[in-house]
């Protein structure tokens, strides 16, 4: 995705575009969609799907659990793209966007339940796949219609909402989760029907565009294959954002799909008490990214710069990754979280402003999300796949997982995150 040419080509469709710029009350229903969404994904992600793999079979809990996350991660990437291309094409009366919103709310019913019922490795990971294709079909309806309703000086806000989208959604859903902790079902049932109401109401208030036939050109076997690329050369700012949010997520995979492994394995922390103890610290992330998301993206559209703020936020995320792998009791891991949540809280609230600005082509808006959507999900398939050999490393009886093998090398990733902003030259 990356490439050494430093000047980007023009955009494929360079007419004027009018945007509706809808009232703050639209940010509510596209903020409450993207956090239901986001709810919906990562509770079974950080809690519940621990939880069942623990129940199925004790001691292989964690290959379980990297085995449905990462196949459930790889039909994700696969599908952002490609829901992405397909919104871009619809002329239905319902508009490009809303039947990708009906279609997650669905699959969000199907999977939790699914999920809970799963006897064996194999359906759990069903159940998993289903529950990411639904979170997929929002977020990329989601961020398109960023893109679509806002004009780029006023995106800071809903790109504020939308990015954060997964730790609010997290902390709200863990919540939830421990009012619940004796049922496992409803740890699973709840957050699903809270994405799949939030996706519903935002399909019932969105002002979709209907584009005609017309403006659709015939699907060439080189656009088919384009929905799972854009071209590095031409577009370096893209190529170097993606490998950037790549990166940054890296660390963020790291931290989320692991954490309550690690209070369990490194802390002491019982089964039992580790609901709330990962709510606890998701608490204290998502807290400190809610003070500053609002101050950092309003700044930005003020200043009119994003990069400063991208670079800024993955250092600090860098930082408390750090904190995370010396951290040998509770409170220095909190005091990890609250870093984590500062430098995710700026991040979030510039990152899809920023994307929104470099799109190679404005024909193509959700499919271009979608790739760059790829950044986010795929760690959430390298972390499961890389993290049993940096766990393995220097393993012993008495320290059999190397998590701060794991945490560090999620800082380093943010590090360099943070140094593939510079080269983008398209965004100041």
């Amino acid at each position: 995705m990356t490439s050494i040419d430093s000047h980007d080509a023009p955009d494929v469709d360079t007419t004027p575009q009018e945007w509706p710029n809808p009232r703050r009350g639209f940010l509510f229903f596209l903020g409450f969609a993207a956090i239901a969404a986001g709810m919906a994904q990562l509770v079974p992600a950080v809690l519940t799907l621990s939880l069942k793999a623990n129940l199925l079979d004790p001691e292989n809990a964690t290959t379980i659990l990297s085995i449905t996350v990462a196949i459930a991660a790889v039909f994700g990437l696969v599908a952002a793209p490609v829901f992405g291309r397909v919104s871009d094409r619809i002329t239905w009366r319902t508009g490009r966007r809303r039947p990708l919103l009906i279609l997650g709310a669905i699959l969000f019913l199907i999977g939790a339940p699914l999920s809970f019922a799963a006897t064996n490795t194999a359906t759990l990971t069903v159940g998993g796949i289903i529950t990411v294709l639904g979170f997929t079909a929002v977020t990329v309806a989601c961020t398109a219609i960023l893109a679509d309703q806002y004009s780029p000086d006023r995106r800071g806000p809903a790109s504020a909402l939308v990015g954060l989208s997964l730790p609010v959604g997290a902390v709200i859903g863990l919540f939830l989760a421990q009012l619940v902790s004796g049922s496992l079902l409803a740890q699973f049932l709840i957050p699903a029907v809270i994405g799949a109401v939030g996706a519903l109401l935002l399909a019932l208030r969105l002002p979709d565009r209907v584009i005609t036939r017309d403006e659709v050109p015939a699907l060439t076997a080189r656009d088919f294959f384009g929905t799972f690329w854009v071209n590095p050369v031409k577009h370096p700012s893209f190529g170097w954002a993606w490998w950037s949010r790549l990166l940054i997520f890296f660390g963020v995979a790291a931290v989320q799909a692991y954490q309550a492994f690690y209070l369990i394995l490194g802390l002491g922390f019982t089964p039992a008490e580790v609901s709330g103890a990962v709510f606890l610290s998701t608490l204290v992330l998502t807290a400190m990214a809610l003070v500053f998301a609002p101050i950092a993206g309003k700044l930005s559209d003020k200043l009119g710069r994003r990069k400063p703020f991208v670079i800024v936020a993955a250092l600090i995320f860098a930082i408390g990754l750090v904190i995370v792998t010396f951290a040998t009791d509770y409170t220095t891991f909190l005091i990890a979280m609250a870093v984590i949540g500062l430098g995710q809280g700026v991040y979030f609230a510039v990152d899809l402003a920023l994307i929104s600005e470099i799109l190679p082509d404005k024909k193509n808006i959700a499919k271009d999300m979608g790739i760059m959507g790829l950044a986010s999900t795929l760690p959430s398939s390298i972390v499961p796949a890389v993290a049993p050999i940096l766990l393995a490393i220097g393993a012993s009886a008495e320290h059999p997982q190397n998590f701060p093998a794991l945490f560090l090398t999620g800082a380093i990733a943010g590090l360099l995150g943070a140094a593939f902003i510079i080269p983008i030259k398209k965004v100041k």
